[in-house]
């Protein structure tokens, strides 16, 4: 705990006082009230220790701490190689001490939760996958299909593994004002994966009652301590700034990238090209219209598969320890008919309900767009931690570019997912432009 505090305080000391400079940028001692990111200082101060306090404030809760799932030594994240890690330390420590504990296993995010309780101990998900459990009541038109019976079960929750993402950049990402879905909640973006959540302050309170299990309602203080803190966290010096320039009002945000190689520039143009349709803004996180804002982009489990032969686009298929995690819902349409759907994680449609209209624009297995800021130091990547490099990312988007292409209408417009004028499949990186592109997305 004491690293993990450490730690903590050194990365808000470095995006609370850094100077607007590059990668030179030099780090003041103390931290002055004008230099926490528009937060006051003493809050975003109580907000560390929140943030690693595992019994703030007799909350009754399991013993967990913010801390202990995004963990500042993970780049406040968890990744699977961590989990599995401080799983066999536990067992290690279990052999001399019955009592060692590492409050990240709780019963709650055991695998068999659901049959067990609070005597749960298979944790397949976070040992294998690094995912946590995220339960949904169910919307009134969905219900579950028992796996052995092959009926509607009388379930009304259900459960979803996601990845823990990181808390840094959040004051560049979140709700933005832009480019609206048609339905809430947060049509311009939110918070967590699905964008169910519209503030950070809300996002803390949720995590209270549904990972450390509090019994006592966090006072609004500590909320936005909170909030204060992971306001002034950033992957870098530079994004910062971008930050502090967006709170001032200005026409015109500095580049939040470091300076570039030839190679590094190469990449930025192909980016700007093949992924800032979606991953745009200051945070990279806002699509840009045409491109509507929430996606499925077939991370989900099972993936498309096609029956042409040959096959026109090609998946990686998902491995056993996340296939397992799929359930079939069955799905009363507004107009009374019904019909079957398969997913892993039917993402905003376990929000709202809307599912059937057209592909594009219903809520089936739609995220949120996450900031790509700092993602050399996130592995691994997607909702479901289901690609392992940055490289497995890019052979999953060529399989998507190629799936959307080979489905568009014969003689209407291509999406502009993959074309700038409607007619040219020109958004997809060729097999030269991988290299560039790798190499600007380990620099954002």
């Amino acid at each position: 705990m004491k690293k993990i505090y450490a730690a903590l305080v050194a990365a808000s000391v470095l995006t609370m006082n850094t100077a607007h400079a590059g990668d030179g940028a030099r780090v003041t001692a103390a931290p002055a009230r004008e230099d926490c990111g528009g937060e006051s200082c003493a809050a975003v101060l109580r907000g560390i220790v929140a943030f690693v306090d595992r019994n703030l404030q007799g909350h009754e809760g399991n013993g967990r701490s913010c801390a202990d799932c995004h963990s500042p030594l993970d780049d406040f994240q968890l990744s699977p190689a961590s989990a599995e890690a401080r799983f066999k330390s536990l067992e290690m420590r279990r052999r001399w001490n019955k009592r060692a504990d590492d409050p990240l296993f709780r019963p709650i995010d055991a695998d068999d939760f659901r049959v067990h309780g609070e005597l749960a101990s298979d944790y397949r998900n976070l040992r294998e996958n690094g995912l946590i459990r995220i339960t949904y009541p169910l919307p009134a038109n969905l219900r579950l299909i028992e796996p052995v019976t092959n009926v509607a079960s009388a379930e009304n929750f259900v459960d979803v593994w996601r990845m823990v993402p990181t808390v840094k950049n959040l004051k560049v990402t979140g709700p933005d004002g832009m480019n609206p879905w048609p339905r809430g909640p947060n049509a311009s973006g939110g918070f967590q994966l699905d964008a169910r959540i519209g503030t950070l302050q809300e996002q803390a309170a949720a995590a209270f009652v549904n990972h450390a299990q509090t019994l006592v309602t966090a006072p609004q203080r500590t909320l936005d301590d909170l909030a204060a803190f992971q306001n002034v966290l950033f992957s870098s010096p530079r994004l910062r700034a971008v930050a502090d320039a967006m709170r001032a009002g200005s026409a015109v945000l500095p580049d939040a990238d470091p300076p570039l190689s030839e190679l590094q520039l190469h990449g930025k143009q192909v980016f700007a090209r093949a992924c800032a349709h979606c991953h745009g803004g200051p945070g990279q996180s806002t699509p840009q219209p045409p491109v509507v804002r929430y996606h499925d982009i077939s991370s989900q489990c099972p993936r498309p598969v096609d029956t042409a032969v040959p096959p026109r686009w090609q998946f990686t298929p998902c491995p056993e320890r996340l296939a397992r995690n799929a359930r079939t819902y069955e799905i009363t349409l507004p107009d009374g008919s019904i019909l079957r759907r398969t997913s892993s994680d039917p993402g905003r449609a376990l929000v709202t309900g809307f599912v059937g209209g057209l592909p594009a624009r219903d809520d089936w297995n739609k995220l949120d767009m996450p900031g790509l800021h700092g993602i050399a130091k996130t592995a691994p990547y997607f909702h479901n931690n289901s690609a392992d490099t940055l490289e497995a990312v890019l052979d999953h988007y060529t399989a998507f570019f190629k799936r959307v292409q080979a489905l568009a209408p014969a003689g209407a417009p291509l999406p502009p997912v993959i074309s700038t004028d409607g007619v040219r499949a020109d958004r997809p990186p060729s097999p030269e432009e991988i290299a560039p592109l790798l190499a600007y997305l380990r620099r954002l």
